[in-house]
């Protein structure tokens, strides 16, 4: 019997951090499940930076009962039979972090102290080298030695969590480098300015002394360097695992429609399934026919055919957009601090101009910030349900989400704020169906 969700046919995919299915009949459900069910319409949705089931799962129940109720309102095109996917993959937010309605580390059981928090990530961090180095680097958060020396040996088992077995995967942009390689106080201090105060010495904005706000800018760079991992493994797994999938749903039924979402780094791995889709899946037309990337944590020159500060290079998902028969829509707001100061600043370089600064933040930019750049995309408001949106068929529209998308706290701000009508609307407009 196929499970529900929100009354749609419901299947889960699971992936590995290579890409690799966790179960195959997990596959072979989906496909008989799709030809049984005699659906036209798939909803294919990812997550970001969360490996929990539970919770993994109750984003997707959350988000398809909002496209439900705007189904319900709206009504559904005639003859539309819509099921929805779930993927889950290795990824791991800090448990730290709130998760709109679902609460931070005390709701959901998580660590305690900072030792067992960074010690948590070696369940998604598996190497023997990275799984040594987050041992040392907890004992170190956990005692926060007044020395240089110390800070250095941080950032040096910062550089070994960074060196996984996915530390080349799908790479997009070089810049996470600064994170590894500036100067360690510098570094440090510029990421103890977007720490929250957690009730340590002086806490962490920068009322005690220089030790207490460099060690805490040293646990806001880690987690940063931490969901680089996760970044690249996002795009590994969306071209090597969903892509392929997707060409083989397409191959089962040429005439299905799917809709790719994704969230935070699950919106990177929905874009690079585009680039893992089969040649033979683009013919007649792609199947997939829209496109809504969440407050998507990667570069907003991503799909960009020239880089604006170097026009010999192009984005990593150059020409990808092309592949979607239907629109790319993007959600932003500056009020997701995760994506709009944290993201950026892992990039910028120790000695940079402070003046400068915006101009840096702009260079190294996410989507989720200020929408997808170079690559002419048209702009929008996020409009109540049943608001008219300019879709062109692979083409970018921008959607300014700063009066929905605004509420949560440090370090992420808004970053998980995504279950709304709104964006519903948005969803089930760009595919289509209402």
């Amino acid at each position: 019997m196929v499970e529900t969700v929100a009354g749609f046919a419901h299947w889960e995919i699971g992936f590995d951090a290579a890409g690799e299915a966790v179960a195959a009949e997990q596959a072979e459900r989906l496909r008989d499940g799709v030809r049984d069910e005699q659906l036209t319409d798939l909803f294919v949705v990812a997550h970001g930076w969360n490996n929990d089931r539970t919770v993994a799962r109750s984003l997707y129940r959350r988000f398809f009962t909002e496209v439900r109720a705007v189904l319900d309102d709206r009504g559904s095109g005639a003859g539309r039979r819509v099921g929805t996917l779930g993927v889950v993959w290795p990824s791991m937010r800090w448990a730290d972090e709130d998760v709109a309605g679902e609460g931070g580390a005390a709701a959901l059981g998580g660590p305690a102290s900072d030792r067992e928090l960074v010690g948590s990530l070696k369940a998604v961090l598996t190497a023997s080298k990275q799984r040594a180095a987050l041992d040392e680097l907890g004992k170190l958060l956990e005692e926060r030695p007044r020395s240089d020396e110390a800070l250095g040996r941080f950032q040096e088992l910062m550089r070994q969590v960074a060196t996984g077995p996915d530390a080349g995967a799908a790479p997009e942009d070089g810049g996470e480098v600064a994170l590894l390689t500036g100067e360690p106080r510098e570094v440090f201090m510029r990421f103890a300015d977007e720490a929250p105060a957690d009730g340590g010495e002086g806490g962490a904005a920068g009322l005690g002394d220089a030790f207490s706000r460099l060690w805490a800018g040293a646990k806001e760079a880690l987690r940063q360097a931490t969901y680089w991992q996760m970044k690249k493994r996002a795009g590994l797994v969306g071209e090597r695992g969903l892509g392929p999938l997707v060409g083989h749903l397409h191959a089962d039924g040429p005439e299905l429609r799917v809709h790719l979402v994704g969230h935070s780094f699950g919106a990177r791995l929905v874009s690079f399934c585009l680039a893992g889709l089969p040649p033979a899946a683009l013919e007649p037309r792609s199947p997939v026919k829209s496109v809504l990337l969440i407050q998507g944590a990667f570069s907003h020159f991503a799909f960009a055919e020239e880089l604006p500060h170097d026009r010999s290079r192009s984005g990593a998902l150059a020409g990808m957009a092309a592949r979607v028969d239907g629109p790319l829509v993007v959600s932003h707001s500056v009020f997701d601090t995760a994506v709009g100061r944290l993201y950026p600043l892992a990039s910028i370089a120790s000695g940079q101009d402070s003046a400068a600064m915006d101009d840096l933040l702009y260079r190294w930019g996410a989507i989720g910030h200020d929408g997808a750049q170079a690559v002419g995309a048209a702009a929008a408001r996020l409009g109540a349900v049943g608001a008219g949106y300019e879709f062109r068929a692979g083409r970018f529209l921008n959607v300014d989400a700063d009066e929905v998308i605004r509420s949560g706290q440090p370090p992420s701000g808004a970053h998980s704020d995504i279950f709304h009508p709104e964006l519903a609307w948005v969803a089930v407009a760009a595919a289509g169906i209402a």
